[in-house]
């Protein structure tokens, strides 16, 4: 059974320091950046679809970093329309690379925190798998991926109640290079299709994995 102690603590951000939680995985392995949805709608590091995301890739052997954006919880500084939680995950980016420099470096962000981390995923080469669940792309313009080619997973809800499917839908096409996985009947917070959506991160990422299903 694979066993989950996280690191608690803080990493050094662009405007001060930012709580996180951190799981070493086996060496070689990729290194995994997870990002929270919106702060300011209760959104943290422990929100549940988040904790799904990062134990899908644990339960695979990657090392896993989870962070609080600025303002949250215990992370300094204050809300920043995005453009400050992408300079946070830069930072994030640059810590785990930091540990983690043998290992292909990831990122990954659920709602909200898709908008921030791919912007940062954006600007670093390093990067070279990216995950979106449930992406607000109804809410904020994803115009910045115009031209990347990067592996892109996409995973949306056919019953999204905040991000509209067919908002989903249309800037996927505008895509052709993302790989998108619709969940039939799953809502933005997947409550019934959380085995289904971990399952498909794996599946994409071609990681060989123990049972995520659970508590």
């Amino acid at each position: 059974m694979n066993q989950h102690h996280h690191e608690k603590g803080f990493i050094d951000g662009p405007a001060g320091r930012l709580q996180m939680l951190y799981q070493p995985g086996k060496p070689g392995m990729p290194a995994v950046v997870v990002c929270h949805p919106h702060p300011q709608y209760g959104g943290t590091m422990r929100n549940k679809v988040v904790y799904w995301i990062a134990r899908a890739f644990e339960d695979a052997g990657c090392s896993v970093l989870r962070f609080n954006f600025r303002g949250v919880e215990q992370s300094e500084g204050t809300w920043d329309e995005g453009a400050g939680e992408a300079l946070d995950t830069a930072a994030a980016l640059d810590w785990l690379h930091a540990r983690h420099p043998e290992s292909p470096l990831w990122l990954a962000g659920f709602s909200f925190g898709c908008y921030a981390g791919l912007q940062a995923a954006r600007n670093d080469d390093r990067v070279s798998r990216m995950f979106a669940v449930a992406p607000a792309v109804s809410l904020w313009s994803f115009d910045f991926l115009t031209g990347d080619r990067r592996p892109l997973t996409v995973v949306s809800g056919s019953a999204d109640e905040i991000v509209p499917f067919a908002a989903v839908q249309a800037w996927v096409e505008q895509y052709p290079d993302i790989q998108f996985h619709v969940i039939e009947g799953a809502g933005h917070f997947f409550p019934e299709h959380m085995d289904e959506m971990t399952g498909i991160l794996q599946a994409d990422a071609d990681l060989v994995s123990l049972p995520v299903a659970g508590s």
